[in-house]
């Protein structure tokens, strides 16, 4: 389930508790999580509504102006199925939250990030590629995913999804725009840097 990052920003101080879906079986269950770049959102209840249950207040704890705004924008959705209403909230940062703000290293933890870094490159089906996506981070706090993927001569997805392993290892943040080194990241290119 994808969240639109005005989405998150609302889960995160509690202004929304509640999406709207159209789904046919939704993909989703009661106490299921997902990881985030705000934290790991829980899934609380999903239920099959129909138009006339969703309410003013549905639509304003779903980040909605109003009711109407909610119906108009679910009746654009080019899925097949019927409404429904997921209850949700932030459980707590994800475990790479903790990783990342970890900067005090010793030289076996290094090595070990070192050597995940070295099996990805390994894998991977192109030229290594994690150290000088974590250069560019670092040179460039703040830039847009598609002008960092542009410097590499990336596509944006693709980009980001690899972003998104070395974030996992807690390298890596996300900003409002861009990204930028973790404190863990940088004690690893302090570490790496003859």
């Amino acid at each position: 389930m994808l969240f639109k990052r005005e989405v998150l920003e609302g889960i995160v101080d509690g202004r929304i508790d509640r999406v709207f879906r159209v789904w046919a079986k939704p993909p989703v269950r009661a106490g299921s999580t997902q990881r985030t770049w705000a934290g790991i959102v829980v899934i609380d209840s999903v239920t099959a509504v129909t138009p006339e249950e969703i309410t003013g207040e549905d639509a304003l704890r779903s980040g909605f102006a109003d009711r109407a705004a909610l119906l108009a924008a679910l009746s654009k959705s080019t899925k097949v199925g019927g409404y429904h209403r997921v209850m949700l909230h932030l459980g707590g940062p994800g475990p790479e939250a903790e990783l990342a703000g970890k900067a005090d290293l010793t030289e076996r933890e290094l090595g070990e990030i070192e050597a995940a870094l070295d099996a990805i490159d390994t894998r991977s089906r192109r030229a290594p590629w994690t150290r000088e996506v974590l250069r560019l981070i670092e040179e460039h706090p703040g830039l847009r995913a598609v002008d960092l993927a542009e410097r590499m001569g990336r596509e944006k997805l693709p980009f980001k999804a690899d972003v998104r392993r070395l974030k996992a290892l807690g390298l890596t943040e996300s900003l409002e725009t861009g990204y930028r080194l973790s404190p863990r990241g940088e004690a690893l290119m302090a570490y790496l840097r003859p």
